[in-house]
């Protein structure tokens, strides 16, 4: 074939997509862009981004300086804050809000836990985990002691039945669905328990004292041990904890049990209340410990992200668990409180 009639077949191959477009509309995606098309669709991204940029700018020019590079301490006392109001108004508002707030604690904190232990090769069961978790305080709101045991064996039983029927299930993932319900929702009991046996407004009250012992404790820990901390307390589990820091938390936490004993309705001596204290202060550095320990044997450094400059709600709420049932146990064994267990 001569070169002109190949040019010509070539040319007329061309020029039939165009005809037939003519003839039946081609969708929008598959039309042919154009030089001049993808310069304006260019020109309107950058138009956008340009937008964002101006808004973003005028937003940071209204915000006050001292606001616009936060360091960590900074972050994480503005996120701190926020956790506090939030668990003084449903503290404080009645035992419903406190009762709401526990279960969302527990539901988040355990769906943290199973996630970690997820990324450690387990497999636990999530769903029965975090439902169990939820349901361990008003279970004991409503039915006392007796409702822990009846979701304890509830929580079993299901945990069994899936155990039998999912084969890729082990022995330790029962264990570690089971533990971690327990770890993040049996053991906030004891604010019900402590809430419940003095009522409105002072059980409310209370409960705050035992939150503010436990934050004492947190907050003096870290200051101290951040300014004066020099000799390391559990190097191999959290390096960032010092001895130093340790002795001004459990000060921290003997001075709020010691506001304790202006409650109307506890029994409690300035003597009782600062061994009180001090029990209290060591089961919550032990709960962060534990936690610690977990975070470290899963590969994490934070158990989430959503409490920026602290890592996750489980991240807050460790030293929490162990001292509330803590707490409990021994307001009512001492009998600073009026509490029937059965």
């Amino acid at each position: 074939m001569a070169p002109e009639a190949e040019r010509a077949e070539t040319a007329k191959r061309d020029a039939a997509p165009s005809r037939a477009s003519e003839d039946v509309p081609t969708p929008e995606w598959r039309r042919p862009t154009t030089v001049e098309q993808l310069e304006a669709q260019r020109q309107k991204k950058a138009d956008r981004a340009a937008r964002r940029q101006k808004m973003k700018q005028a937003a940071l020019d209204k915000t006050p300086k001292k606001l616009k590079n936060p360091s960590d301490i900074q972050v994480r006392f503005r996120t701190g804050l926020v956790y506090t109001v939030l668990t003084v108004v449903c503290v404080l508002a009645g035992d419903i809000p406190m009762l709401l707030m526990l279960m969302a604690v527990a539901g988040i904190c355990a769906g943290e836990f199973y996630y970690m232990l997820r990324s450690d090769a387990k497999l636990p069961n999530e769903m029965l985990g975090i439902v169990a978790a939820m349901l361990y305080p008003p279970s004991v709101y409503f039915y006392g002691l007796t409702g822990a045991f009846v979701v304890n064996l509830m929580l079993l039983l299901a945990l069994l039945v899936w155990y039998v029927f999912w084969t890729r299930a082990r022995i330790p993932d029962v264990g570690i669905s089971f533990f971690g319900a327990a770890y993040t929702g049996l053991l906030l009991c004891g604010l019900v328990v402590i809430r419940q046996s003095l009522g409105d407004p002072w059980g409310g009250v209370l409960v705050l004292l035992v939150f503010v012992s436990v934050w004492a404790n947190d907050s003096f820990a870290y200051l101290i041990g951040c300014k004066f901390g020099r000799h390391k307390l559990a190097p191999r589990t959290s390096p960032k904890k010092s001895w130093e820091g340790f002795l001004a938390g459990l000060v921290g936490s003997m001075v709020f049990w010691c506001v304790m004993t202006l409650v109307p309705g506890v029994t409690m001596g300035i003597p009782m209340a600062l061994l009180f204290g001090l029990i209290c202060g060591l089961m919550s550095v032990l709960g962060d410990l534990a936690e610690s320990r977990i975070k470290r044997n899963s590969g994490f450094k934070d158990s989430g992200t959503i409490m920026p400059g602290h890592g996750g709600l489980l991240d807050r709420c460790d030293s929490l668990f162990l001292a509330a049932v803590t707490s409990a146990i021994l307001l009512v064994a001492g009998g600073c409180i009026p509490y029937v267990i059965m």
